[in-house]
């Protein structure tokens, strides 16, 4: 998977949980496959939900459904986290519809990820999000001092590992000084060009 894409994935899980709690029957009426009716929901869920109300019925049921688990969601999160909710959601909103859906095929194959390399990469989305700012845009200049067709080469040369050989990569590199750390990639950089070949 690509680094690139963890900030994207994560901020795309989290802008999808922006909706509120739901009893068991509009949760049950949501599995089905004729969808839910409005008059279904309860009224916490319909307040949460009212900005699709007009247009409620012609949506599919699958989506329907995600709506109400989202509004089962929003229930359960304290006012902050809906705050936080609310404006990455806004962000969201914000995005250009092309953009919007580059980060919904981002999604949809980070979803098809084993469990296990989903969550060393949320993991790794929330230890960057625990640096300050300051270090977060260093790591981002260092990544963007390296040339396009390097990035390029670091990315395909890291799916090819195995999660072991990644792992490995990474214990190797936090133990190493910064001086190190460009040394290891002008090599790997190096087998990647001779393994081009």
């Amino acid at each position: 998977m690509k680094l690139r894409w963890v900030p994207v994935v994560f901020g795309l899980l989290l802008a999808v949980s922006v909706t509120a709690s739901a009893q068991a029957p509009a949760r049950d009426a949501a599995k089905a496959p004729s969808g839910v009716t409005w008059q279904q929901l309860n009224p916490e869920q319909q307040k949460a939900l009212e900005r699709f109300e007009s247009r409620w019925s012609q949506l599919p049921p699958d989506r329907q459904a995600a709506l109400v688990r989202g509004a089962e969601r929003w229930q359960t999160m304290t006012p902050e986290q809906r705050q936080q909710a609310e404006q990455r959601f806004k962000r969201w909103r914000g995005l250009p519809p092309a953009e919007r859906e580059r980060l919904r095929e981002r999604y949809k194959e980070f979803r098809t990820l084993p469990p296990e390399e989903q969550q060393r990469l949320r993991k790794a989305f929330r230890r960057y999000h625990e640096l300050s700012p300051e270090q977060q845009q260093q790591l981002r200049q260092r990544w963007q001092d390296i040339p396009p067709e390097q990035r390029q080469q670091i990315r395909e040369r890291m799916q090819q590992m195995t999660p072991e050989q990644r792992q490995q990569m990474r214990q190797r590199m936090q133990q190493m000084t910064p001086e190190q750390r460009r040394q290891m990639r002008e090599e790997m950089l190096k087998q990647s060009g001779s393994q081009g070949s």
